[in-house]
């Protein structure tokens, strides 16, 4: 078993305070990180803000008199990937902005799409529906023999191989610990010039990020998982190569392009042709808030102390009689998956709920590859976060235990 004596990376003032921006802090123990942060107190404070304008003077002129906080959205999700503003694009989800993504790329029957058996579910819909409609064929790289993420080796024969017209990858797996090498997948490609899209829903927010480094064509995010963010909120980086090859949305609007010809239309020049006119402009100044203040806390000290939290308490679930932990991997985000031998999913999550503990169900249906692979059919999830403490992952884990020799009732 690790040390993991030494989790503090903030000291008790520092997390005083950042608990006192949460205020759920005081009322649960938020191990659902994963599913939803808590909101910061200056997320929330922006949002009303702007709904409290709009009610006084009207949407269309509060946005017009925000237009400075508007910008600072694009500035800030680039400062935390390491982008320029005008490739960042606002979407309604990391679904949406990922859906939008694929439809830029004009799919042909026989295109391969190369991705990984962890990619997220609705990804691998996605992927599925691409090939109901267009005949795409897709391809899954296996997984290194002893569980631990993609082969990055056997990807790489087979992008030479196939040459496919899409390589996707999700950098943490929604359904367990597992964080894949997106940097090493994308030299690969950059090697190939094959166009290459990204998952960081579970990374954005709890990883340093810079798309460089990633070497990504095209990457997604929610806002409101690591980030903090509002729900119904993400975002979408398109890099230079992609936008000056011309890739655009399919249904592009009027705010993506303009109609510069009764037959004819032309694309901004930037990521904003993958944007729709209207915007939700209270959730994009909380996400510009909620951004902000996580690149204060520092991404760097955040990567440290969020997966020690996980694994402090994964080492205590293992050593649990009848708890199986699931996640697999050389490095561990902070997503810890395990079942409970004599328990149902339902009534398993309802009795952690009863005890003020905010968690996640995982089923089959959600990783088929992953699940089967470990001949599990339910999951509970757990995902603290840097404002969690080490007393907090000890109670869970008790309280874990005591479920675990009782059973259910």
């Amino acid at each position: 078993m690790r040390d993991q004596s030494n989790v503090i990376d903030f000291d008790a003032e520092t997390l005083h305070a950042l608990r006192a921006d949460a205020p759920a802090c005081e009322s649960v123990i938020h191990f659902n990180n994963a599913g939803c942060g808590l909101l910061p107190k200056p997320a929330l404070q922006a949002m009303i803000d702007h709904l409290e304008l709009e009610a006084s003077i009207g949407g269309y002129e509060a946005a017009a008199a925000r237009k400075v906080q508007v910008r600072d959205f694009y500035a800030a999700i680039a400062d935390l990937i390491g982008c320029r503003p005008e490739n960042v694009a606002f979407a309604g989800s990391a679904t949406h902005g990922y859906s939008k993504a694929l439809s830029a790329i004009p799919f042909e029957p026989g295109d391969v799409i190369l991705t990984t058996r962890n990619d997220f579910i609705s990804n691998q819909i996605a992927f599925l529906a691409l090939r109901k409609r267009f005949g795409v064929e897709i391809v899954h790289a296996p997984d290194l023999p002893d569980g631990n993420g993609v082969d990055v080796a056997a990807m790489a024969a087979l992008m030479r191989a196939r040459r496919p017209r899409l390589v996707a990858a999700t950098h943490v797996p929604t359904n367990s610990g597992l964080v894949q090498p997106v940097a090493e997948i994308g030299r690969h490609c950059r090697e190939l010039d094959l166009l290459y899209l990204v998952d960081a829903c579970q990374s954005a927010g709890q990883y340093p990020l810079d798309v460089e480094d990633i070497g990504c064509d095209l990457l997604t995010a929610t806002c409101r998982k690591f980030l903090r963010g509002p729900r119904g909120s993400g975002f979408l980086y398109v890099s230079d190569r992609v936008l000056t090859q011309g890739y655009e949305p399919l249904f592009i609007d009027m705010y993506g392009a303009r109609w510069v010809a009764g037959d004819r239309y032309e694309p901004v020049r930037g990521a904003a042709r993958f944007e729709e006119w209207e915007f939700p402009y209270s959730t994009l100044l909380g996400c510009a808030a909620a951004t902000r203040y996580a690149l204060r806390v520092g991404l760097e000290r955040i990567s440290r102390r969020t997966p020690a939290l996980a694994a402090r308490l994964r080492d205590h679930l293992a050593a649990i009689p009848g708890v199986r932990v699931l996640d697999r991997g050389p490095e561990l985000a902070a997503l810890v998956t395990f079942d409970v031998q004599g328990w149902r999913p339902e009534p398993f999550k309802a009795a952690m709920d009863a005890r003020g503990v905010n968690s996640a169900l995982s089923f089959r249906e959600f990783a088929q590859y992953d699940f089967a692979d470990k001949d599990v059919e339910w999951a509970l999830r757990l995902s603290p976060h840097y404002y969690n403490t080490e007393e907090e992952v000890d109670t869970v884990a008790a309280m874990v235990a005591e479920l675990a020799q009782h059973g259910p009732r």
